[in-house]
Parts: C-alpha cells; sequence; structure tokens
C-alpha cells in the first residue's frame, strides 16, 4: 500500500490550444506538451484526485495516498474540452473547472483589452460541461465577470460571489461549494465576504504545497506555463514552487547544504 498523503500540491492551468503571441504563451500550454505534462506525472507514480476528495483530506474525512494532486483549469476555455478531457479520459483522472458564470458558452471578453492582440477564445458551454460532468469533472465558481474583486464596490462584490455561485447552481443543478479567485487577487475583504457567500473553500494562486493546516480560503496553487516542460513540472511539484527551472533546482540543494553545514538558517 502506498503511504498517506502529507501534502497535496494544486495544478493550475488556464487554456490547452496554440498561443497566438508571447502573452497569451504563458498561460496557453500545447495539447502535445499537455499529454506530456500528464504522462510524466503518470510515470512519476502520481495521480489526480477530485477537488471534494481534496477537501475532505485537508479537513482529515478522508485519507489519500501519496502522489495525489489536484488539476484545476480557470476560466473554462472550450479547448479544455477539446485538447485536455479526452487525455485525462484515458488516465481516468478528474479535474476541477472554475467557471465565470455570466460567461458560459461565449468568449473571455476580459482579455479583449489584457492581450495585446485583441484575440478572445471560446468558453465551454452547457453541452460540453454536462458530458464532462458525467464523467466525474466539476465545476465552481470564478465569478461571474472575472473582475478584479479587491476593487470592487461592497454590492457588487457580493453579487459576483454570491451571484456567480447561484447561476451555476441552476445550471449545473448541484452544490458549488468552492471559488477560484480571478488573477489570484484578494484581501481580507474579499476572503470574508467569500466565506458569507457560502463558499467552503477558496484557491489562490499562491505557490507551495497545501498541508492539512493550509488556509481553507487561500489554497495554494503551482502555475503551470506553456513554455514549462515536463521535467520542468516535475520539479514544480516536487519542491512546491512555480519556478521550476535547473537553476532553481542547483538553488535549492545549495541552500540545503548550507543549512546543514551550519552556515544558513532554514528557511521559515
Amino acid at each position: 500500500m502506498k503511504a498517506a498523503a502529507t501534502r497535496v500540491p494544486v495544478l493550475m492551468y488556464h487554456r490547452v490550444g496554440q498561443a497566438a503571441n508571447e502573452w497569451e504563451a504563458k498561460y496557453c500550454v500545447g495539447p502535445e506538451r499537455f499529454a506530456s505534462h500528464m504522462w510524466a506525472l503518470k510515470r512519476r507514480g502520481m495521480h489526480a484526485c477530485s477537488v471534494e476528495d481534496f477537501v475532505a483530506w485537508l479537513d482529515s474525512q478522508r485519507g489519500l495516498p501519496d502522489g495525489s494532486f489536484v488539476l484545476t483549469f480557470d476560466d473554462g476555455f472550450l479547448d479544455v474540452y477539446q485538447h485536455a478531457y479526452p487525455i485525462l479520459l484515458e488516465l481516468g483522472w478528474p479535474a476541477t473547472v472554475f467557471l465565470v458564470s455570466s460567461l458560459v458558452g461565449r468568449e473571455d471578453e476580459w482579455c479583449r483589452s489584457e492581450n495585446p492582440g485583441g484575440h478572445t477564445y471560446p468558453l465551454m458551454g452547457r453541452v460540453q460541461i454536462d458530458e464532462m460532468m458525467r464523467n466525474g469533472f466539476s465545476f465552481h465558481s470564478h465569478s461571474r465577470s472575472h473582475s478584479d474583486l479587491t476593487n470592487l464596490p461592497h454590492d457588487t462584490l457580493a453579487e459576483e460571489l454570491a451571484g456567480s455561485r447561484r447561476e451555476l447552481e441552476d445550471l449545473l443543478g448541484c452544490a458549488v461549494p468552492f471559488f477560484a479567485y480571478p488573477y489570484g487577487r484578494h484581501n481580507a475583504n474579499v476572503l470574508a465576504m467569500t466565506r458569507a457567500a457560502g463558499y467552503q473553500a477558496a484557491f489562490s494562486v499562491q505557490p507551495g504545497f497545501n498541508r492539512h493546516d493550509v488556509d481553507r480560503y487561500r489554497i495554494r496553487r503551482l502555475d503551470v506555463f506553456g513554455t514549462d516542460t515536463a521535467r520542468a513540472l516535475l520539479r514544480k511539484v516536487s519542491f512546491g514552487t512555480n519556478d521550476g527551472s535547473m537553476r532553481h533546482l542547483i538553488r535549492y540543494y545549495v541552500d540545503r547544504v548550507a543549512v546543514r553545514m551550519g552556515v544558513a538558517k532554514e528557511p521559515r
């Protein structure tokens, strides 16, 4: 039997498709590269678990075997259905998609002004979501409009949080207890209102591993970039960092040697 997990990484993807420019390349992973990521994790002996099982593990309501990780996709791009979903079906791995509730079946309108090329991309609609749900995927909230929540007045913020949860529960026909902050941006007020909106946990973009003591409204995730090779991804999940470079790996081991020799302090 595998040992019990003591820490669980959560991976964060966005698009899985072809990037049209350098700006897109950071958060758009090519289909072949995504496949190489998943098969590399499998060969490492890792396996995806559902977000529901993960949160139950955080609350000590169930165990998870060592090597467990959570796979998340922000925004709900259609190309996740087209390119990532078939690979995950083959592996038998679940994943969670965080949806922008007012834009389901439309396009990523928030990128129209952010993308230097002005490109927007289609988001999943009801047909794709229903099929993926039947095959073990779960869908949760990424707000109503993908706004920076820290800049919103009280009533608008409340609607972005509670309104999105309400819309998605109507669409999905099931509870929506989890949230991912757009852009990862949050503050004390956003955290308090996320809790007040009825969410049981929320996902940030702070890198690192998740252990039982992690703040349920600041769950950590590792960013997966379009430039990450499979080896870089394995280094990320090994060390709980967004920097999967060999330089970072060498620096890590140099620092560990310095700690053991007593010439440096253990990082906090």
